[in-house]
């Protein structure tokens, strides 16, 4: 089969992760066998063994070597330029897929040909039952720019009792495990690689939408994640990064009228973060990476903002219109059912 016929690529963007290959890929080979199907080790110039690792162990994985790590935005944009396929699955190096986890999702797209993008339900890798921090049951946004998902608000995440059990149409779907039209994908730009890593799915996400397209979430299909795979939670690196993309985001994707009150106020509760981790967690390290990531995004204010669209429409219509740091700290909503 040439490359051109294939229906759904799933591909794996991994850097120096042969511990994850070793316990993931089984599955994901298992599960992905088919002719319509082809599974994709994208290798982000890992520096340990993972390639000849893929190629001893599984012959039948196609293997693309980026010639330097760019990171998951620009590591999937230059092996997605050599992958033809109707559909892109991004998949994280540390998931675990079920039996016919490919299945659903696809046959939902393709009987909706405006919808773009899909997730799963994710769940977490080492606590099975639990929904899992980088996707849950689908992801939102607060008008303020501030992500959740159904089944996750900040820390705090639900367990899976088939509360999230109907298709919904989401906000974003997560970098960990998305359906992507490859065609969709590319007429808007693809990945942000200025975004290096952290949140570059949910500007992907928010683009898609502001051309008119839908994400959504499939609950019939179900993968597991690792989650903080490449970065853990609370490393400084990773905060610096979703600090400044979060206001990359919200710079590069929000009508005009909106984004001259929104940036500001953002900014204030980012203040608001910095002091909270002096003062309460003691943790200046954090406070660091804020006041850096707000420094840096004014040296690429005008980079960024070139990169709008002509035409922003109004907010999507996913996007929540109350504020979940309002309804999460002070009215003590730690579900998203009782929001």
């Amino acid at each position: 089969m040439s490359h051109s016929e294939i229906q759904v690529a799933v591909v794996i963007l991994g850097w120096n992760g042969k511990r994850f290959l070793q316990d993931f890929l089984p599955s994901v080979v298992q599960y992905s066998a088919g002719e319509a199907y082809q599974v994709v080790y994208a290798d982000n110039a890992s520096t340990d063994d993972s390639v000849d690792f893929v190629r001893a162990h599984f012959p039948t994985v196609r293997i693309v070597q980026n010639k330097s790590n760019s990171g998951f935005a620009g590591g999937y944009n230059e092996a997605l330029q050599q992958i033809k396929a109707k559909y892109y699955v991004l998949l994280n190096q540390d998931v675990e897929v079920t039996e016919n986890w490919i299945a659903p999702v696809v046959t939902f797209l393709e009987s909706n040909p405006n919808y773009a993008a899909a997730q799963p339900k994710l769940r977490a890798y080492h606590e099975k039952d639990a929904f899992e921090y980088a996707g849950a049951a689908g992801g939102f946004m607060d008008y303020l720019g501030f992500a959740f998902c159904r089944g996750r608000l900040f820390d705090t995440m639900e367990k899976d009792l088939g509360q999230y059990n109907e298709k919904t149409q989401i906000f974003w779907g997560s970098g960990a495990c998305l359906f992507v039209r490859s065609e969709v994908y590319w007429a808007v730009g693809g990945l942000d690689e200025d975004f290096f890593a952290h949140q570059e799915e949910i500007d992907l996400c928010w683009r898609i939408q502001n051309a008119g397209k839908s994400i959504w979430y499939v609950p019939e299909s179900t993968v597991y994640h690792v989650g903080g795979g490449s970065l853990p939670q609370g490393n400084p690196r990773k905060t610096y990064l979703n600090f400044r993309n979060n206001l990359f985001l919200l710079l590069k994707n929000l009508p005009v009228s909106r984004l001259w009150w929104t940036i500001p106020v953002r900014l204030t509760l980012d203040w608001i973060a910095i002091l909270y981790n002096i003062l309460k967690n003691k943790n200046s390290s954090d406070a660091k990476a804020i006041l850096k990531a707000h420094r840096d995004f004014w040296k690429s204010f005008i980079t960024m903002y070139a990169k709008r669209s002509t035409a922003i429409p109004a907010l999507p219509e996913t996007m929540a219109k109350q504020s979940i740091i309002v309804q999460y700290y002070l009215q003590g909503k730690k579900k998203f059912s009782e929001l």
